[in-house]
């Protein structure tokens, strides 16, 4: 897969943007605050994907802007894809998405057309950072894998606020505490998609990342992932969802019902999930130092790109976002070792701290407008 061609209008602080970008290595340069990173997260958000700065749609717009619109060409192994998205201040800031001339309901369509793996210095918090962006990165990924997980996800949250609101009315004498059962067959049912989803996923992920980190030690060091499900135990998900998958997650809702109501908001389910890292059976989170967080975020997303590849015949898109001119020139070659063969998207404040071998476009950038290739 790869991007043939983009036109950018009034994202953040991007104008005029217009590149046809080389179908290997694509460098974006400039100095800091001149809109390396706005390039990459606007084609990022073209795959269906938040952005990964977790920011709101209504912020992709410049400040003294109305309108932003992000066009953008791929060609994977089938055939030509033409995406185009635009959100309006005037509009109430609603983002209208075009894909091959058809109008989409939402970004869903996305996931099944353009996928991209983003490498930021912020994916040091998948490490070291709440259980939230563990399961957070989990969702995202194995949504890539299967775009009707986002469905699930999606349900689910609506579910969870609606059950949550629900609780505190329990909670103030407003509604009668035998609805909640029905609410809870509706939050068993999703949950236990979720659940058994993440246990794949991570299955997937603890056999890559565990060869990849070994390898970038010397062999000197384990790298391993494990699902604490706040549910079932592991025996629980070696099963395909079931019946009784449901009922174990129903359960284990009532029985904490009770708590539940007391305090208003959900203890039990997929919202309560863990993903434990460790290198050499110490927790990642504690005892990791920042070379190994590095390390760490560095193979997850490599094994990301590598699950995508054994499942696709294609190839994802790889943005490095202001990551290799922190790395010594070995983690240079062991990244490019592996994504080789795919599109790659590099920002950088420093070109000559690239690897010599990394040739294709230039594209520099001052003020939010392209100044040569």
């Amino acid at each position: 897969m790869i991007i043939t061609y983009a036109n950018i209008e009034g994202f953040r602080n991007l104008s005029g943007i217009e590149i046809n970008p080389d179908p290997k290595y694509n460098i974006i340069s400039g100095l800091n605050a001149q809109g390396k990173t706005n390039l990459l997260e606007a084609l990022w958000i073209m795959s269906g994907c938040k952005s990964f700065r977790s920011s709101k749609e209504k912020d992709y717009i410049a400040v003294s802007g109305n309108k932003m619109t992000v066009d953008i060409n791929i060609i994977d192994n089938i055939r030509e894809h033409r995406i185009h998205t635009e959100i309006t201040r005037s509009n109430g800031n609603t983002r209208n998405i075009i894909l091959n001339g058809v109008k989409q309901k939402g970004s869903k369509a996305l996931f099944d057309v353009f996928r991209c793996i983003a490498f930021t210095p912020d994916d040091v918090d998948i490490i070291k950072g709440s259980p939230e962006k563990r399961r957070n990165f989990i969702d995202m990924a194995s949504s890539q894998l299967n775009p009707s997980a986002v469905m699930h996800l999606n349900r689910h949250n609506r579910i969870l606020n609606q059950r949550n609101a629900l609780l505190k009315n329990i909670m103030n004498g407003k509604a009668n505490p035998e609805i909640l059962s029905t609410i809870d067959k509706q939050t068993a049912e999703e949950g236990a998609y979720i659940s058994h989803m993440r246990y794949g996923y991570i299955r997937k992920i603890n056999r890559i990342c565990s060869n990849l980190y070994r390898t970038l030690s010397g062999g000197t060091e384990n790298l391993e992932f494990e699902y604490k499900s706040n549910v079932y135990k592991a025996e629980n998900l070696e099963m395909p969802v079931s019946q009784e998958s449901y009922g174990i997650y129903f359960r284990k809702l009532q029985e904490n019902s009770g708590y539940d109501i007391k305090t208003g908001t959900t203890h039990t389910g997929v919202n309560r999930d863990e993903i434990l890292i460790k290198i050499n059976g110490l927790p990642a989170k504690e005892y990791a130092s920042q070379g190994q967080i590095k390390s760490t975020a560095l193979v997850m997303k490599l094994a990301q790109a590598e699950i995508f590849m054994e499942k696709s015949d294609d190839s994802p898109v790889i943005f490095l976002d202001d990551v290799m001119g922190e790395l010594d020139e070995n983690r240079q070659k062991f990244i490019f070792d592996i994504i080789r063969n795919m599109q790659v998207f590099i920002t950088t404040c420093n070109e000559s701290a690239l690897l010599p071998e990394i040739k294709g476009k230039i594209f520099r950038i001052h003020n939010g407008k392209l100044i040569g290739e």
